[in-house]
């Protein structure tokens, strides 16, 4: 009986000093750390209108033409169709600059996040990830991308003489839409100049700061316009942008402010026409 229980005993400890064996052999080999997933508020993501901004989710966010002076003019039933997108500190995926982002306080109290000045929403009707149903729906809504060359807005123009004008360069009120570039700069065009010839800056520039050319690679622009339609044309060595032959200026004492227009009426209505979609080809020299 001693003999069979000493041999058990045996076998025990040798199942101990095997297990033991085992599991310092274990301890031995590094644990491998799977890092986790980074995850980004807004990212950039493929579709079938190229890169545009999403969210965590890969749902695409937009910008509002009627937004171009920065602040958010969809309110009410609006919010229903177009949610606001708001994350209080959003995490940027790699390519993102954090200054082309801020946030806004809207009317209703709540906080909008913005790129570039222009707040960004959803569309309540994007089901999935990549969805862009949104786009140009009713003229007004726009992708959001960060390599727009220009945007389109909707405002009233209001002259330099503080007169409400019409798209016709006659006193009224009503909504216009319009050229601007994407920090909501409006871009005008001069009725002297000709196809892709600028005839109102000089050699040395000293004219520069009353009518400053537009000077912008093209690259991306709003899917309602068509881009074989602009070109760039060659000033004293700088680049101009042009639309359908007319080189594209900015007005001096619109001051850099997004949504002036200052200029429609200056020196008087008509001389230095905003840009829109449908502006006439420029005449030939």
């Amino acid at each position: 009986m001693k003999a069979k229980s000493f041999f058990s005993y045996f076998l025990l400890m040798g199942c101990i000093a095997a297990i033991g064996w085992s599991c310092g052999s274990d301890d031995d080999t590094p644990a491998v750390v799977v890092p986790p997933v980074p995850t980004f508020d807004i990212s950039q993501k493929s579709t079938t209108l190229g890169n545009v901004l999403t969210d965590q989710k890969g749902k695409t966010l937009y910008f509002f033409t009627k937004d171009v002076n920065g602040t958010s003019a969809c309110a009410g039933g609006c919010l229903d169709t177009w949610p606001i997108f708001s994350v209080a500190t959003p995490r940027l995926d790699t390519g993102l600059v954090a200054t082309d982002f801020g946030s806004i306080t809207r009317a209703d109290g709540k906080s909008q996040v913005t790129y570039k000045g222009w707040p960004l929403y959803y569309y309540a009707s994007d089901a999935a990830a990549g969805d862009v149903k949104g786009e140009n729906v009713l003229n007004v809504w726009i992708v959001a991308k960060k390599s727009y060359s220009l945007m389109l807005a909707n405002a009233q123009l209001v002259g330099h003489d503080g007169k409400n004008y019409t798209a016709e360069y006659k006193e009224g009120t009503a909504d216009t839409q319009f050229f601007v570039d994407i920090n909501g700069r409006t871009l005008y065009a001069f009725n002297k100049d000709k196809k892709n010839k600028n005839n109102f800056t000089k050699a040395d520039f000293s004219n520069d700061a009353v009518w400053p050319i537009y000077q912008s690679e093209l690259k991306d622009i709003p899917s309602a316009l068509d881009k074989t339609l602009f070109s760039t044309i060659d000033v004293f060595g700088k680049k101009q942008l042009t639309y359908k032959g007319w080189p594209m200026y900015y007005f001096g004492q619109d001051n850099s402010t997004r949504g002036l227009t200052k200029g429609v009426s200056f020196p008087t209505p008509g001389v230095w026409p905003i840009i829109q979609k449908a502006t006439a080809a420029a005449p030939e020299l």
